[in-house]
């Protein structure tokens, strides 16, 4: 039968031996006050042991204002707050007690903002009280951004951070269905780079990328609804998708992006339309029926940017879808 003396002994070495872990740990009592904060965890959030024990302010090693730690969550049983707090998280009661999440961080005393993978566990009595509960944590930084740049490849052109063709035509689809279900509006700018290939041909093609890039900056700054999408259709040519937006919405988007290309005054000697860098764009808009499709969209908005470049470049042409049979 254990004496209280070896009891005394199991649990200092069990504090001891959760110090020294390799990975950052810190342990809640039942009313979340700190009882352990390992070395590891020391070096993790740059906060002491000695700041933080016989507190609940662990949450300041973590976050610039107060919100519970998936420990919290776990003692108090608010696990209804997961969905808002976490990034990712494992649903309560999936194979374990225990919890699992991640998140960013913004690790306010080393000044740095980690992914963190996070798990709580809980420890019962033999009457199963809750004695305490372990956080642990691990720095998935790095892991996070690579998925993050591999993510970003998939969906973004790789010169001008827009989003890709392949995004562009998932996202028309979506919002086509989208439009047709709720019968909704929904527009396309069809925009092109006047006079491109000459423009290449004279300044090169560093010059030529250089130039797609700052009309990509222009469209990436004033299609900023998260609704919107603005992408590179293919070679100079972009395109802006935007749902629950009208004709005149359209028009208007468009004559904005036109007009704020022209007032970078990109110079374009070899440009048989102006002196400088400018934008022929295609706008149309449809409230769709079930007779229509999105290329019917892309159809239209085409045929008013081949209507605005044939009336002398630099303009904004509305189009519109033929009528369905």
């Amino acid at each position: 039968m254990p004496t209280a003396r070896n009891a005394e002994f199991a649990h200092a070495f069990a504090v001891r031996l959760m110090q020294h872990l390799v990975v950052p740990t810190f342990v809640l009592d039942a009313d979340r006050r700190v009882i352990i904060w390992n070395k590891a965890c020391e070096r993790l959030t740059g906060v002491t042991a000695a700041e933080v024990l016989g507190t609940s302010d662990h949450w300041q090693a973590f976050y610039e204002s107060p919100r519970h730690c998936l420990a919290d969550i776990l003692a108090l049983g608010k696990t209804d707050e997961l969905a808002s707090l976490y990034v990712t998280h494992s649903d309560p009661g999936e194979s374990t007690l225990g919890l699992r999440a991640e998140n960013w961080c913004v690790m306010p005393r080393v000044k740095k903002r980690l992914y963190l993978a996070v798990d709580a566990g809980p420890i019962f009595d033999e009457d199963g009280t809750l004695l305490a509960v372990v956080e642990t944590l691990r720095d998935n930084t790095e892991q996070k951004l690579a998925q993050m740049a591999l993510q970003s490849l998939a969906v973004k052109d790789g010169l001008t951070g827009l989003a890709n063709r392949r995004s562009f035509d998932e996202r028309l689809e979506a919002n086509w269905l989208h439009a047709l279900r709720e019968q909704t509006d929904l527009s396309l700018l069809l925009v092109d780079v006047d006079h491109f290939k000459l423009y290449n041909d004279t300044y090169g093609h560093q010059k030529g990328d250089a130039c797609l890039k700052a009309v990509a900056a222009v469209m990436d700054t004033l299609v900023f609804r998260p609704t919107d999408l603005a992408a590179r259709y293919g070679g100079e040519e972009f395109a802006v998708i935007m749902p629950t937006t009208d004709l005149e919405g359209a028009l208007r988007v468009a004559e904005r992006i036109r007009e704020a290309v022209a007032e970078l005054n990109i110079a374009h000697s070899a440009s048989q339309s102006a002196d400088r860098v400018t934008l022929s764009v295609g706008a149309v808009s449809v409230v769709p029926t079930i007779k229509q499709r999105p290329e019917d969209l892309l159809a239209a908005a085409d045929a008013a940017l081949y209507r605005a470049k044939h009336a002398g470049r630099n303009r904004v042409m509305q189009g519109e879808l033929a009528a369905a049979e």
